[in-house]
């Protein structure tokens, strides 16, 4: 490796882009033909949609169709480079990133810089959960899960033991926001109209699926109305919800939780438990903000200034899951107008020599919140309008197909959903026992490796869980 850090060749204003989510991507889209050149460097090779991750898990849609190569969608920017690489230090006083791709390591020099690392899943201290209760934040999560749930149906065919089975079928879901919900609704359509003729020694709508959250509702920023929309619509489909619940202690076979109005713990025999309770930004945010003199709150999010750049650090920008700003929610929304800003601030400075100190605030436009709950069921909350039922659907439709960057994954995903509304087949079932185990086995390999892990490519490649 050399000792100078890599910067385009012509010397021109370099711009690095850690992400390649909504805020990074549009970020460098913003970037596309102005007098800069472009560095993002991101741990994955491709953008993904998270908000359709749970359809990933429950065999609507193939990875696919969420995912695009990010090589492909800037590919005509000649101004932007993209690079695949974990990025293990950021240093403000020498303006540079170091990233690792393999056993290669590369320092890149910055001008600007926009981190749009985004978050992963938070357990609230209790991260030993994780290995029995994966969270749904990744393509690999989302494929362990399909692989979870249909391997307990397939076991629950074959098994002659009726504790057993009722343990295969019981699922738990924690965290009754947007993603539990969905989970949940899906689930519920899995048992009771997918796989309603498909099994010969059990009936699939014996199972039980089972919401747990320790809010006392049901999508807490949708208000009460909605939630409880939320919840007799999850109730009718045959979802047991449990509110004022706090998970106290989960491992391979069970859940426990507290109810908090009374202390009383119960323990739910379960095989397979999702965790979608609660975000932590990326740990890069800590790293900028120790080096930029600030603390980071309890989701590890980056205090910013009304620019979105980071303490002193003009030229430095934190956007998206990432920044904490007026108590803005982790949404694709506040993602890509963020990374947006970001580049347009950067733009006006080079080409037209606006000073920090000129920039005008970050203003959030709020186009609203939604989340499905069943098929022809969603609910939508905009400002003080609050839709619910099929035309919250048809909403929630057209508004996550206009998200998706490919018209390819515009095409095919409609075209599925259309399939999907009219027949109870998923096509996108396939699922394989190392999608199941793959996670849990590397940290198994972890912990057995103790210190002489990094010796291991495997454990090297995947502790950022790409």
């Amino acid at each position: 490796m050399s000792d100078k850090p890599y910067r385009p060749a012509g010397n021109r204003h370099h711009v690095v882009i850690i992400g390649s989510g909504f805020g990074g991507l549009f970020a460098a889209r913003e970037l596309d033909g102005a007098d800069v050149d472009v560095t993002l460097i991101s741990r994955t090779n491709f953008h993904l949609f998270p908000p359709l991750l749970y359809q990933v898990a429950t065999g609507i849609l193939g990875s696919g169709e969420i995912a695009t190569s990010t090589r492909q969608i800037l590919g005509k920017q000649k101004n932007t480079d993209v690079v695949r690489g974990d990025v293990t230090d950021i240093n403000l006083d020498n303006q540079t990133v170091t990233f690792t791709e393999g056993d290669s390591t590369r320092v890149y020099e910055y001008d600007s810089l926009i981190v749009a690392a985004g978050a992963g899943q938070s357990y609230f201290g209790n991260d030993h959960f994780a290995e029995f209760a994966p969270g749904l934040k990744t393509i690999d999560h989302a494929l362990e899960i399909r692989s979870r749930l249909v391997s307990a149906f397939e076991r629950a065919e074959v098994t002659e033991d009726p504790a057993e089975r009722e343990r295969l079928l019981t699922f738990v879901i924690v965290g009754a926001g947007p993603t539990g919900v969905e989970l949940a609704g899906q689930v519920a359509e899995l048992a009771h109209r997918s796989f309603r003729n498909e099994y010969s020694n059990f009936r699939p709508s014996s199972a039980k699926i089972i919401l747990l959250d320790g809010a006392p509702q049901v999508l807490p920023p949708f208000g009460k109305r909605l939630g409880k929309k939320a919840q007799r619509e999850l109730e009718r489909l045959g979802v047991t919800v449990y509110l004022n619940s706090l998970v106290t202690n989960l491992d391979e076979n069970s859940v426990t939780y507290k109810d908090m109005t009374t202390d009383e713990e119960t323990t739910i025999e379960s095989y397979t438990k999702i965790w979608s309770a609660g975000v932590a930004a990326s740990p890069l945010g800590k790293m900028v903000a120790d080096q930029a003199g600030l603390e980071v709150d309890r989701a590890g999010k980056v205090p910013v200034n009304k620019d979105l750049s980071v303490g002193e650090h003009r030229n430095v920008f934190v956007v998206g899951d990432m920044m904490n700003l007026d108590r803005l929610p982790g949404l694709a929304q506040v993602a890509i107008q963020s990374g947006e800003y970001a580049a347009k601030a950067i733009k006006a400075g080079v080409e037209e020599n606006q000073e920090p100190d000129q920039r005008e605030a970050f203003e959030y436009f709020d186009k609203g919140s939604m989340a499905i709950v069943s098929r022809f069921h969603a609910v939508v909350k905009m400002g003080k309008v609050e839709i619910a039922g099929f035309m919250g659907w048809i909403m929630w439709l057209l508004v996550h197909v206009s998200f998706l960057v490919s018209k390819r994954n515009r095409i095919v995903s409609m075209f599925t959903w259309t399939l999907n509304a009219l027949s109870p087949k998923r096509y996108n079932l396939v699922s394989t026992l190392q999608h199941m185990h793959a996670r849990t086995g590397l940290l198994q390999l972890e912990k057995q490796v103790g210190e002489d892990a990094d010796k291991y490519v495997e454990i090297r490649d995947t502790k950022g869980e790409n």
